[in-house]
């Protein structure tokens, strides 16, 4: 606890106490003020420190995450090569995809600029217009009195003081046009700057065009692959005729996923004024859709049977989530795609899959409403959709009991 009442001065090497009070007032600060700069100083790094061992952490977490990923992969790949084949097609789909995306905003932008540029060109030359008709009428003045003006002023007064003030007149009237062929010049100039920026941002926007096109081009390519790829692993189930076991080893991975972070994040509680656990029944859904699959439904058998729920939405609307959190996961799955999932603290996690983008990396913290993926149909689906979870451990829960606010609502 900091005292914030007197500030008792302490001596300052050999100088006596009684000579620091008996100094100047402003010489009386000095100690404070030094030991003040210092303590700043000294929590200032302090802050600094704890920040470069958070980022420590944090990179800690996310290689543990990583590592995982990878040896859920090395598995996974061991029972299907199509699946690994269909992950690496869906990833480079969505990486295009936020290609696309960014291209489109520097657009955007880049359009933005283009037209102030032109509607500040505009005003620099009506402003050119005026100051060139200003310098034109001061120019026929002087050229309708003759070239001698000066002279004719000397010679046609007698009165020193009327004299006096005419050249005074003479003289801001010289430096007046003086002055706006100034005014004059460096209109041209920014006239000259402006159409070079204008003819820049041109170019810009040309060469965006290009690269979104291009872009266009390698994701229709890809979406053909990835149409190709649900073809050949449809056939390969229908021949097979396992897909309640593939649909059970993809249960099973999930569970081994949600376990492992579980552990990997347990040294990294999440603290909060509002603990998870008190907003049953009062949270908002991640998207806007409709249902397409509600919790508890047989899959393929009342042996698999859906532990969330599938909303159906536009592709690339906007996911949310529902709740303040860390984000746990961020990427792809065999059967849920690309997935995101939110740890929420008391072992309370909520998973979001299917989505077309993910717009969050794993440890970054969110709050209720934020952007964290866009609709999509990764994981082989056959129509944009988001699948949605909610789990305590590996124990997966009813949604509906949690979440009773429609998105806006």
């Amino acid at each position: 606890m900091i005292d914030r009442g007197i500030i008792p001065v302490k001596p300052v090497g050999n100088t006596p106490a009684k000579a620091l009070h008996s100094a100047p007032m402003s010489m009386r600060w000095v100690p404070i003020v030094l030991m003040l700069a210092a303590t700043a100083a000294l929590a200032q790094d302090g802050h600094g420190e704890l920040a470069k061992v958070k980022e420590r952490e944090l990179e800690e977490v996310r290689e543990r995450i990583s590592d995982l990923k990878k040896s859920m992969d090395r598995a996974a790949a061991e029972r299907d090569r199509l699946t690994g084949e269909l992950q690496d097609i869906e990833v480079a789909i969505s990486e295009q995809r936020l290609r696309i995306k960014e291209i489109a905003r520097e657009q955007e932008f880049t359009e933005n600029r283009k037209k102030a540029l032109d509607k500040e060109l505009a005003e620099r030359e009506a402003h050119l217009d005026t100051e060139s008709s200003e310098l034109a009428d001061q120019v026929r003045a002087a050229y309708m009195s003759g070239s001698q003006e000066k002279i004719k002023l000397l010679l046609n007064q007698r009165d020193p003081a009327t004299l006096g003030r005419l050249m005074a007149y003479y003289r801001y009237l010289n430096d007046y046009r003086a002055g706006n062929i100034t005014a004059v010049m460096e209109e041209i100039r920014k006239l000259d700057e402006l159409q070079s920026q204008i003819a820049a941002e041109g170019a810009r926007l040309e060469d965006l065009a290009k690269r979104r096109y291009a872009e266009l081009g390698q994701l229709n390519a890809s979406q053909e692959e990835r149409q190709r790829l649900l073809a050949s692993l449809r056939d390969k189930i229908a021949a097979e005729g396992k897909e309640v076991e593939r649909l059970a080893a993809q249960e099973t991975d999930l569970t081994r996923l949600i376990a492992e972070l579980t552990s990997i994040l347990s040294d990294y509680p999440i603290s909060s004024e509002e603990p998870f656990s008190k907003h049953k029944g009062k949270l908002t859904w991640p998207v806007a859709g409709t249902l397409l699959h509600e919790f508890g439904q047989p899959r393929v058998s009342d042996k698999i049977k859906w532990n969330g729920v599938v909303l159906a939405a536009p592709r690339g609307r906007e996911v949310r989530a529902v709740y303040h959190g860390r984000i746990a996961f961020a990427d792809w799955l065999a059967g849920m795609g690309l997935l995101v999932i939110v740890d929420h603290g008391e072992g309370y996690m909520t998973l979001y899959g299917y989505n077309e983008t993910i717009l969050k990396n794993a440890g970054d913290w969110v709050a209720p409403g934020d952007v964290i993926a866009t609709v999509g149909d990764s994981g082989g689906q056959q129509q944009s959709s988001v699948y949605f979870e909610l789990r305590q451990g590996t124990k997966p829960i009813n949604p509906r009991l949690w979440i009773t606010r429609r998105p806006g609502g």
